[in-house]
């Protein structure tokens, strides 16, 4: 009977033992690092199970002994709720945190940059090689586009998205991107339209639009933008027209090859502002805040002519004969610059 109670007393003490040290692995598994050494980025793909994302785990290099694996899952049961989606790893991350990270449905961010003064055509270039996105908007009409967008497609689609940096998870489509800038700019343009300065010669918030583009694409200086906007404003108070060179180069499009002649300042398009009287029919860009600001309040000057002063600003004249100074001090500039 002794003999059967010590035979029983050992195995007791060696199950104990062999639980503890299992225990003991199980908790150094779960605190060690993930073999990578550079970020990763993982994707659950939806339907996974525990030995499917082992299996991925393993062959994807990012855990050693994955063989405790579903012994952690065992002893934490919350740690095996993890949930379909692509996720951001980091060196340094613990299995632990790792399990953590899946469980939490939280996957990676990624971002989207769209500058201000750019064209809706170079946003679907950006679009169609960011990482990630599920590309549904390439190389369609410009009509179907709108469509796709809600909106009407008779209405110009340039200049309707808010240039900024955007965040998304994998798998957001292009036309869920779009469709935030375009409300984006829709709520900041209406905000900007009912606190504009009185007395502008606009007649509808798209007015509004189109100026800000202009003075995007005419100047990135933050103090020139309600300056450039007046000598606009004048013009157009005026009758003159508004002679921008960043209309007749939108409405070149492929055409442009870098430089303009006297015969493209007089090509005919609907854009161009040395041949039409007013603003262009559409914006010819995405203007930021700050452009959308200076239309809304330009500066009150008598200016009518801008040049560029060879140094990055530009120089305001109120009349012909000063602006014509101004140009040919531009032109004298240049020749210093190439040396001629």
């Amino acid at each position: 009977m002794k003999k059967n109670i010590l035979i029983f007393a050992v195995i007791l003490a060696l199950l104990a033992g062999g639980a503890a040290y299992c225990l003991l692995q199980i908790r150094h598994f779960a605190a060690s690092p993930l073999t990578i050494t550079q970020e990763k980025i993982f994707t659950l793909p939806a339907g996974t199970g525990r030995e499917g994302l082992k299996t991925a785990l393993r062959q994807e290099h990012i855990i050693k002994h994955a063989r405790w694996l579903p012994w952690l899952w065992q002893w934490e049961p919350s740690l095996a709720a993890f949930k379909a989606g692509t996720y951001r790893f980091t060196p340094g991350m613990t299995v632990r945190e790792m399990l953590e990270l899946l469980a939490s449905g939280k996957e990676a961010q990624f971002s989207i940059r769209f500058i201000e003064g750019s064209t809706l055509k170079e946003w679907l270039v950006i679009l169609d090689k960011a990482p990630y996105v599920k590309h549904t908007a390439a190389n369609l009409p410009l009509d179907q586009l709108a469509e796709r967008l809600g909106v009407d497609p008779a209405q110009p689609l340039e200049g309707h998205f808010y240039p900024d940096t955007y965040l998304y998870t994998a798998q957001t489509t292009d036309i869920a991107l779009l469709k935030r800038a375009w409300q984006r700019m829709d709520k900041t343009l209406g905000t900007v339209w009912q606190g504009r300065a009185d007395g502008l010669p606009y007649k509808k918030p798209a007015d509004l639009l189109t100026m800000a583009s202009i003075v995007e694409k005419e100047t990135g200086l933050p103090e020139e933008r309600a300056k450039v906007a007046s000598v606009f404003i004048n013009r157009l108070r005026l009758g003159m027209r508004l002679q921008t060179d960043p209309t007749v180069i939108y409405g070149m499009g492929e055409g442009y090859k870098g430089t303009l002649s006297r015969q493209d300042l007089g090509e005919a398009t609907p854009y161009n502002t040395y041949v039409i009287t007013g603003l262009p029919p559409a914006p010819i860009a995405m203007p930021g805040h700050a452009s959308l600001l200076a239309a809304a309040h330009p500066e009150k000057t008598s200016y009518l002519y801008f040049v560029a002063d060879g140094k990055g600003r530009h120089v305001f004249s109120n009349n012909l004969a000063s602006h014509n100074k101004a140009v040919q001090q531009y032109r004298e500039s240049l020749k210093e610059i190439h040396g001629q």
